[in-house]
């Protein structure tokens, strides 16, 4: 879960996984809304394909990359434990 919230805690990941909540895209889709090289967009989407809150898919030549719903709804259920009731 540490790895979840380390990806979690950066601006530029929290903009990407908003994006990949619309809809998949390659690295070059996310990178034309950032202003950095594709290197470094590759090692945000690293980050979050590590710690399992993304999905890659090859189609073609192009990686896809999508949103990890099933672990957000696990994360959500585990904050949610913390609910004062």
């Amino acid at each position: 879960m540490f790895n979840t919230f380390k990806a979690l805690s950066d601006p530029t990941r929290l903009k990407i996984i908003e994006m990949l909540n619309q809809k998949s895209m390659t690295a070059g889709e996310i990178a034309e809304h950032f202003d950095m090289k594709k290197p470094s967009i590759s090692h945000h989407l690293n980050i979050l394909s590590q710690a399992k809150l993304i999905y890659s898919e090859k189609k073609g030549q192009y990686v896809h990359y999508s949103l990890n719903t099933t672990l957000f709804q696990e994360v959500l259920r585990w904050v949610l434990t913390f609910k004062n009731d």
